[in-house]
């Protein structure tokens, strides 16, 4: 179905997490009512990064932002039928609070998380650093002998049904008059002094004029930015996902262990859910889903029957692999206009982190554009303009 209108005032190229949660969000700001249209080129969803998520969320980060961003993704996660306007037909969402376990092997790591653990502390975070035989003690089925301490959290962190928000986020929001279409954005057209978008092409050949583009392309975020003149170190890289059944399962959850491999593994209902990256890990193309089976048993495997020997006898019963859209500067979010095309507007760069930072990053882009400031958070750290200038931004804890 073609657009119903030859005219926006925002255009949002990319209708997974992002997108939908930028576009609801809209529709909460007091005063905005612009005309808003999300182009889909997959309605579908199957190769986006949403739909390979593992939905989990956690505040042991380093920068303060990310602490922060995460603390309202948790308190929208508990109360997300209240933020959906108390619609009884919007489920309550549960996160499973069981937390992520990281272990460090060397005295640098650990000295680390001590480190890191006082600043979320500081930030009301509820981590705790342990010795190993703290570890041991609440969680026996590890083995340790090569950990000397680590860091967990059980408050607000572990990992909910991530598929329902992102798919109450289209519903509302189509409810609230957002409009989908199934296209796709082929080329964007600037004014002649090159500082503004003016309209953008669609495949279908519709040409929307448009006073706001918000891209919101995922691992493709590049080939969008490309359209528009402008480079972003945004590329897709390969993230494995596999689930297994054990043959003996432990008596108690599973945290998210991060593990001295960087594998990563933790309960998931009655089985168990394992993530890694593969050992080489350069950017692919974007229609690139091959699967190295090699990896879980030459990687994934071995770092779990070690780490928890209990869980030695497992079957893989499903398995993935998803793209991350990896931001090669410093592997966090870009939000915020371009400091020249000053209607181009960025959501991208995520690097794993997406999900849990739909909620906060959505409502701060809504409040962007609908009123020209962050209102609620300050996003400023996150702002295009460090990657006109190469400044990372410096987060320490990035899986």
């Amino acid at each position: 179905m073609a657009p119903a209108r030859t005219s926006y005032d925002v255009v949002i190229v990319g209708g997974a997490i992002f997108g939908s949660s930028l576009a609801w969000w809209l529709t909460q700001m007091a005063g905005f009512d612009g005309k808003v249209l999300v182009v889909e080129r997959d309605p579908t969803y199957e190769f986006a990064s949403t739909s390979h998520t593992n939905s989990c969320i956690r505040q042991q980060f380093t920068a303060a932002i990310n602490v922060k961003v995460s603390q309202f993704g948790a308190e929208f996660i508990k109360n997300f039928r209240q933020f959906m306007g108390d619609d009884p037909e919007v489920p309550h969402l549960a996160l499973q609070s069981f937390g992520y376990m990281y272990l460090a092997d060397t005295p640098e790591f650990a000295e680390t998380l001590r480190r890191n653990q006082q600043v979320q502390m500081a930030l009301g975070a509820g981590t705790k650093h342990l010795s190993r035989d703290e570890i041991a003690a609440a969680y026996p089925f590890y083995q340790l002998d090569d950990i000397l301490a680590g860091n967990h959290n059980l408050i607000d962190e572990g990992y909910f049904d991530g598929g329902t928000m992102f798919d109450w986020f289209k519903r509302m929001a189509r409810r609230r008059g957002v409009e989908y279409v199934h296209d796709e954005v082929i080329a964007i057209t600037k004014a002649p002094n090159g500082k503004a978008v003016t309209s953008v092409t669609l495949k279908s050949g519709a040409v929307i004029s448009c006073g706001t583009v918000v891209n919101a392309s995922g691992p493709r975020a590049l080939a969008t930015a490309q359209m528009a003149g402008i480079s972003l170190p945004v590329e897709p890289r390969k993230r494995y996902t596999f689930v297994v059944d054990a043959a003996q399962p432990l008596d108690r959850d599973l945290p998210l262990t991060i593990d001295p491999s960087g594998v990563h593994f933790r309960s998931e209902g009655k089985y168990y859910m394992v993530g890694c990256t593969p050992d080489e890990d350069p950017a692919v193309a974007y229609d690139d889903f091959g699967f190295d089976h090699s990896i879980w048993e030459n990687k994934a495997w071995p770092a779990v029957a070690t780490r928890v020997p209990q869980l030695d006898r497992v079957k893989v019963i499903n398995e993935w692999v998803g793209h991350y859209a990896f931001n090669t500067l410093d592997q966090n979010a870009i939000l915020g206009a371009h400091g020249e095309v000053g209607n181009f507007m960025f959501m991208n760069g995520f690097s794993g982190h997406g999900l849990q930072q739909s909620p906060a990053l959505g409502r701060g882009m809504a409040e962007l554009i609908a009123y020209g400031e962050y209102r609620s958070l300050d996003l400023t750290p996150f702002d295009y303009r460090r990657i006109e200038d190469g400044a990372s931004m410096i987060e320490k804890a990035v899986i």
